[in-house]
């Protein structure tokens, strides 16, 4: 694939584009097309962007995701769940029942759009403030195999992790899947699993460790055991590189900022529009 003066050529055709995006400045790679619920038309194509790594030490974070907020975070924060899908449920019935199609698709496709936004700006923020992102390997597929489905394919948690991984290797972050089992019952305190336990313990939002007396956030403390174990797995792997003072220190520390360019959420994630000339 190569550019010139407002042109992609892609397997032998002239495709015209409006070069807001400063595509000249990078060199592209392999492309493909793409249709929207809409019946729109996008020429989605990968550019190289080179950025340098982040020091280990440069800020760590866990991310415990859920259903009651889209994310609790080790720090403290939490991500309120946003209902895409169930917002629009009633407009989307009525149009199907009215026999649009069209509507109906540009109903799918503003919901998958607002999605795909809230995804995208919340994974940018999350690569470019820490250097290294831990987050939760919840089941999403088994999960949306139960009653719980629409709200689990409504959140999007896989194509979050996807985000996250391929920011995160752009931007010089590391990013990581961890297991999570048992995250809400060990106390990020003294690790004894002191939490709530089966069914009747999902309804529990706090609890006090019966062992150290600390009293938990049921999701905070999930994000707070996933950063642990990160950083436990993070430490083995770095220590081979001869690099594992940095990452003891990012252990001991827990907390920290990086600011870096790059890895955002622009037009290109959505691809460009385009027309063959």
């Amino acid at each position: 694939m190569s550019y010139r003066a407002g042109q992609v050529h892609y397997q032998g055709k002239a495709i015209s584009l409006w070069d807001s995006f400063g595509l000249a400045d990078y060199e592209l790679r392999s492309g493909s097309f793409s249709e929207d619920a809409r019946g729109r038309w996008y020429l989605n194509v990968t550019v190289d962007v080179k950025q340098p790594a982040k020091a280990p030490g440069a800020g760590s974070i866990g991310i415990d995701l859920g259903l009651k907020d889209f994310a609790a975070l080790s720090n403290g924060q939490t991500i309120q769940a946003e209902q895409f899908y169930r917002d629009l449920e009633p407009a989307l019935a009525v149009s199907q029942r009215a026999g649009n199609k069209r509507r109906t698709r540009a109903i799918h496709a503003k919901i998958a759009n607002r999605r795909k936004d809230f995804l995208h700006k919340l994974s940018t923020r999350l690569v470019k403030e820490h250097g290294a992102i831990f987050i939760g390997n919840v089941n999403a597929a088994g999960l949306a195999k139960t009653n719980m489905a629409k709200s689990v394919l409504d959140a999007g948690w896989t194509m979050f992790r996807t985000q996250l991984q391929y920011k995160g290797d752009s931007a010089g972050s590391w990013v990581r899947e961890v297991n999570e089992a048992y995250s809400t019952q060990e106390c990020s305190g003294c690790h004894a699993r002191t939490g709530p336990k089966g069914q009747e313990g999902l309804a529990v939002r706090q609890w006090t460790c019966s062992v150290c007396q600390a009293v938990h956030d049921r999701d905070t403390n999930a994000a707070k055991n996933i950063l642990a174990r990160g950083l436990v797995e993070w430490e083995r792997d770095f220590s081979t590189a001869g690099e594992a003072k940095a990452v003891e220190a990012a252990v001991n520390e827990v907390v920290g900022a990086s600011a870096i360019t790059g890895a955002g959420h622009g037009p290109l994630d959505a691809g460009i529009p385009f027309q063959v000339v």
